[in-house]
């Protein structure tokens, strides 16, 4: 399958020989730089737009012959950007979700009530089922369009950045919600992201598209130790470590250290100090440095500095 943008015969495929699958109870994140085709893919999977090349099959049947109400009733979209709605109530907004079910005039029944409280519950939010979304903080909008997408009842739910307008403690609250969701639900989740360290502690699967638009599948211990995350920007500034499983600056390096530390927590932020003036930490190094504290580092020499700054010196 090929995906891509314009229409009838001046179409451009952006990514090609694509062979992707999304299994119900998983969860699946789209990683990739700004502009590598993750927005053009998840039009294409939502059925909004066709694909350039092949199909796209949901549940076996080719969506091209898949109404737009039966579509609705497969896959529910969270879309990127600012939640509006200001003037709704929370119910109301999360109630919109349940028109693939209802009749010509929208209508709740018993039981179109019952499943807009239990998407609430899921997602936390029944408690301000009568505030109006206005009110509400960005992590909680989002709860509330992820309540009203669960509300359509679809085995599918896509995300297109459902984190990009939030604080780190709701980023990663947003992302254990969806990361359940698929488990104790057994939804289909793929969402696109930015947020590379939450993406692989939770994601099942990844599918990461690199600086030379080829898309790379697989579980997420499988991509990251294929050296994938290596491949999503053609910069040489930044590089991706694995033990913080995250991007980080690439920094001249004026030397190298052997860092001798017995507090993880320290040795992590002081490894961090020295990188910031332009020391590596190798454990095959032979000068050696140890610190016990913030403001206790001893040289090989024996001298005792309260500043990293004065490593620098060994190498001036």
């Amino acid at each position: 399958m090929a995906v891509g943008y314009g229409q009838g015969k001046n179409r451009t495929a952006l990514l090609s020989n694509l062979n992707l699958q999304l299994e119900q109870g998983t969860m699946v994140a789209l990683l990739g730089k700004n502009g590598a085709g993750k927005s053009t893919l998840i039009k294409a999977l939502t059925c909004d737009t066709a694909p350039v090349d092949g199909t796209i099959n949901i549940d076996g049947r080719n969506s091209a012959n898949i109404g737009k109400r039966d579509i609705s009733r497969l896959i529910a979209l969270v879309a990127t950007e600012r939640i509006m709605g200001g003037g709704f109530t929370i119910r109301e907004l999360v109630a919109l979700g349940r028109q693939p079910h209802t009749g010509f005039l929208g209508r709740l029944s018993s039981h179109d009530n019952d499943v807009v409280d239990e998407c609430m519950k899921a997602v936390g939010i029944a408690s301000k089922a009568h505030q109006h979304v206005a009110s509400l903080s960005d992590g909680e909008r989002q709860k509330a369009m992820i309540a009203k997408a669960l509300a359509q009842e679809t085995p599918i739910i896509v995300l297109d950045e459902p984190t990009a307008f939030l604080d780190v403690a709701s980023r990663i609250e947003t992302m254990r919600l969806l990361h359940n969701l698929a488990r104790e639900q057994h939804k289909a989740v793929m969402l696109s992201s930015h947020d590379i360290s939450q993406s692989l502690l939770l994601a099942d699967k990844l599918w990461v598209i690199t600086s030379d638009r080829k898309v790379i599948t697989g579980s997420t211990e499988q991509v990251v130790m294929s050296g994938t995350m290596d491949k999503v920007f053609d910069n040489s500034s930044i590089m991706f470590n694995g033990s913080l499983c995250d991007y980080e600056a690439q920094l001249p390096i004026l030397g190298k250290v052997k860092l001798e530390c017995d507090t993880p927590t320290l040795k992590r932020c002081m490894t961090n100090a020295l990188l910031r003036h332009g020391i590596a930490i190798d454990d095959d190094c032979d000068i050696v440095v140890r610190i016990d504290d913030v403001n206790h580092i001893k040289l090989q020499d024996g001298t005792i500095v309260t500043d990293v700054k004065d490593i620098v010196s060994l190498f001036q």
